[in-house]
């Protein structure tokens, strides 16, 4: 089965504004962005600024008043900052009955993860606020969602939930998602491949920093440019070995080689597989979005070794 980075395209925003009525100012002036399958975006900005906005025009749940947003991921799971408690459900009932929404989805596994057990029965307006935002985010994840929108998501969490969710927006990352959490405690920033964003005045404005300065700031010292090899298995019939060098050039990389495993046919026998070990050298801040394309192409990678 193809790794579900297959499935994922880009998104992009193109000069996306937004006001809430005719003859108000905009919230949001004519913000341009792409967000890649394995991106997790970290949005910050002050009380006001529009955060809320963008994530709701991100997730579909409003339109923006001009330009253009494509490439958005069939499913989307969204967890607001606020969960609407006056709702007449337990949090069992609320659960079940999104999970029909979302054609039986398993809501079971997060609520464990998640610590929830003793809430289940409780009805939705009985909840804390932090208790109340565990049953919106096991709604936004129940589905496996390509796009994930998270609003204020460390708000009110218990230290156990805290320090699992940069783990699960990692894992919604790792098999092709996006993540979008607007967030002003800095939760996702232990995550090494974290994209920052801002909103300033109304506008949308990036300061990831290069790999090289964030470890300067760190106090350690790393190259741009690393060497990687990365072992990998592939799918005859999807990614032959002479389209494969091809694969990896066009991941933008600067130098690739790639070969067979001696003894092994490029049919793969029976089993249709064979393995190749692939070297690159790029920016180290890259690998992630070049590891996306080779899964894309059906590879999955066993071993990355940094070697320069």
């Amino acid at each position: 089965m193809r790794p579900d980075i297959y499935r994922y395209t880009t998104m992009r925003l193109s000069k996306v504004s937004f006001r809430y009525r005719r003859r108000e100012p905009f919230v949001i002036h004519d913000a341009d962005a792409e967000l890649s399958p394995c991106d997790v975006i970290e949005l910050t900005g002050v009380n006001g600024a529009g955060k809320s906005t963008l994530l709701r025009l991100l997730a579909g749940l409003a339109g923006p008043t001009k330009g253009t947003i494509a490439g958005r991921p069939a499913v989307v799971g969204f967890a607001p900052d606020r969960f609407p408690p006056g709702q007449p459900f337990t949090v069992t009932a609320y659960l079940r009955h999104m999970a029909r929404v979302r054609g039986g989805a398993r809501w079971e596994p997060w609520a464990e993860r998640l610590t929830m057990g003793h809430l289940l029965a409780l009805p939705l307006g009985e909840l804390s606020k932090g208790s109340a935002h565990k049953v919106g985010l096991v709604q936004a994840l129940m589905a496996e969602p390509g796009l994930l929108i998270l609003d204020e998501p460390f708000a009110g969490l218990d230290a156990e939930t805290r320090e699992a969710l940069p783990e699960i927006a990692a894992e919604v990352a790792a098999r092709g998602g996006i993540v979008v959490a607007s967030d002003h405690q800095g939760g996702l920033r232990r995550l090494p491949t974290v994209r920052h964003w801002s909103l300033i005045d109304g506008r949308l404005k990036e300061s990831t920093p290069a790999p090289a300065l964030a470890a300067s700031a760190a106090g350690t010292t790393r190259t741009t440019s690393t060497t990687y090899t990365v072992s990998a298995t592939y799918t005859a019939n999807t990614a032959a070995p002479g389209e494969t060098a091809a694969s990896v050039q066009a991941a933008g990389t600067a130098d690739a080689a790639v070969s067979p495993q001696a003894g092994v046919s490029p049919e793969g026998g029976a089993a249709g597989r064979a393995l190749a070990t692939v070297a690159v050298t790029l920016p180290a801040g890259e690998l992630h979005h070049f590891l996306a394309r080779m899964r894309g192409e059906g590879y999955q990678a066993r071993e990355i070794e940094e070697t320069g």
